[in-house]
């Protein structure tokens, strides 16, 4: 049991299935010694033969892996092209999004200052990409190890999209639009019951003054759903045209006018939140938020309006 030739099943047939052990056994030593006879017959030292065959049959590992018909890799062919595309869908806005929910809970709360807060954000996208690429790629290898394939198929031409050639939305910048605009619809209304800021007695204090639900605030939620509408329908036109420029100036101008004009004139942020924030007091550091604001809104209205122009201008260029 100390020839290269036991050696080798030694360490090929414990990988193998148990019940194709024996055979697999004898089919291989077979093979090696045939091997091993056509080579001394041609005059090579035995020795030297069975080094050679045994080296050019390669690591028993990998052999055992093609006998039990076992990939040796993490995610095989098979769903590879899958798990590539849903793992760059998951990472190109998943982690943008709890980051910075986290850094502006982290700030809300007073808890650190804007730099910590920005660290913290940081730190929770780098740690929520980590777990995305962990699980995602752990559920995968084990789906290939233990799903037999079902609904795959082979690749064909009918398997085409019927897009554009010239697309210029994709779909996992549609997908992190939408993302953000439901998060605002959903935060809009539960900053209401649950901000994450409280007062010293403990009770929530809604960001949003609450008087604005009889005026602007349905306005604006109409405007964000409109805005999720208008993403899925330009994903499926594929590309800017001037309508659709048309429908985005005038939906990005129902949201932001109403907005940069009631901070401007003191009036979107609640009485309460502000008394729960000396440095928002203090001097004219509340007049300078909300010229912050107003200027950020607008330079974001015209970037992506100039953005979609110039789109269009480089398509008949």
């Amino acid at each position: 049991m100390n020839s290269l030739t036991d050696r080798y099943l030694a360490a090929t047939l414990p990988s193998v299935p148990s019940a194709r052990r024996e055979e697999i056994a004898v089919e291989l030593r077979g093979s090696i010694e045939d091997m091993i006879e056509d080579r001394t017959g041609n005059g090579q030292d035995p020795g030297t033969a069975e080094r050679e065959v045994l080296t050019e049959l390669g690591n028993p590992e990998r052999l055992a892996a093609r006998y039990a018909d076992r990939r040796l890799q993490l995610i095989g062919p098979t769903y590879y092209l899958v798990w590539l595309r849903l793992l760059r869908l998951l990472l190109s806005f998943v982690p943008a999004i709890v980051g910075t929910v986290d850094a502006v809970s982290s700030a809300a709360t007073g808890e650190v200052g804007v730099g910590g807060a920005i660290g913290s954000g940081i730190g929770t996208a780098i740690e929520v990409a980590v777990h995305i690429a962990f699980w995602l790629t752990l559920t995968f290898a084990i789906l290939e190890r233990t799903t037999p394939v079902q609904g795959l198929g082979d690749w064909n031409v009918d398997q085409l999209p019927r897009v554009p050639v010239d697309r210029e939305m994709s779909l996992a910048s549609t997908a992190t639009a939408v993302a953000w605009l439901l998060f605002g619809i959903a935060y809009l209304p539960l900053q209401h019951f649950q901000s994450w800021i409280e007062s010293d007695s403990g009770a929530n204090i809604p960001i949003i003054d609450p008087a604005l639900w009889s005026s602007w605030l349905p306005v604006l939620l109409a405007v964000l759903v409109g805005s999720v509408v208008f993403e899925i329908v330009k994903y499926r036109v594929g590309r800017w045209t001037w309508p659709l420029i048309g429908v985005n100036v005038a939906l990005h101008l129902a949201f932001a006018v109403p907005v940069a004009w009631l901070i401007l004139s003191d009036r979107l942020l609640s009485p309460e939140f502000v008394q729960r924030f000396e440095w928002l007091r203090e001097g004219d550091n509340l007049g300078t938020v909300a010229n912050v604001t107003a200027v950020v809104l607008a330079v974001v209205v015209i970037w992506d309006v100039l953005d979609s122009v110039r789109a269009i201008r480089r398509r008949h260029a």
